[in-house]
């Protein structure tokens, strides 16, 4: 057979069984130990119980959350939470039905609290009894550019679904609103993407970035 005609084989993701005398400790999983672990996680939690990375991941989470409004059965909701994961956000808020695609989330809602309010005035009162500044990011006229603005450490950076956008009642409540510069021929961007942008911007103002 001609080489140039053979498909690459697949990489492999993971690892296989532990070789060796098994690790000492309660972080670790015995099965994954035997088995193998070919989770969607970091090298670091290679082998780890799902409980332990959590807790593992809640001491160390940042003070922004995320939230996205729902209205419609938004697809990008599983982008946002395997994002928010990446970012390692305190939380991501649901806001309106409580159904949404998980696919996307690569089985990172696993490891991330996502939290569902049925409508804006409960999830407005619940950021404001957690003392968090809520910030919407969407491109109306007077809309700040999110590459200027000095983001609050404790915030909630909203977006509104695809298509129609942040909604009117969540642009009335936010502290401000923050728009993502483009400078295309499109008119607007996935919110998916939008979120991962506004993510990075907090990080790069108040994440403590590994060398």
């Amino acid at each position: 057979m001609d080489q140039q005609s053979e498909e690459p084989a697949e990489r492999e993701v993971g690892v296989g069984p532990w070789q060796g005398p098994p690790p000492q400790g309660t972080h670790w999983d015995p099965e994954l130990l035997a088995a193998g672990d070919r989770r969607n996680v970091v090298d670091e939690y290679r082998y780890w119980k799902h409980s332990a990375i959590v807790d593992d991941l809640d001491a160390k989470r940042h003070q922004f959350h995320v939230a996205i409004e729902n209205w419609q059965h938004d697809f990008n909701i599983g982008t946002v939470v395997r994002s928010a994961n990446a970012f390692l956000a305190k939380e991501v808020h649901i806001i309106g039905k409580r159904r949404w695609n998980r696919r996307g989330a690569m089985v990172t809602d696993k490891y991330q609290h996502v939290r569902h309010h049925p409508t804006v005035e409960d999830f407005v009162r619940w950021a404001d009894d957690a003392g968090l500044s809520v910030i919407g990011i969407d491109l109306f006229p007077d809309s700040v550019p999110l590459e200027t603005y000095d983001l609050p450490r404790d915030c909630v950076l909203v977006f509104g679904q695809e298509g129609p956008g942040l909604s009117e009642a969540l642009r009335t409540a936010s502290a401000a609103t923050l728009s993502i510069a483009q400078f295309g021929s499109t008119r607007s961007i996935n919110a998916g993407v939008a979120s991962g942008i506004a993510m990075h911007a907090w990080i790069r103002q108040h994440g403590q970035i590994r060398r």
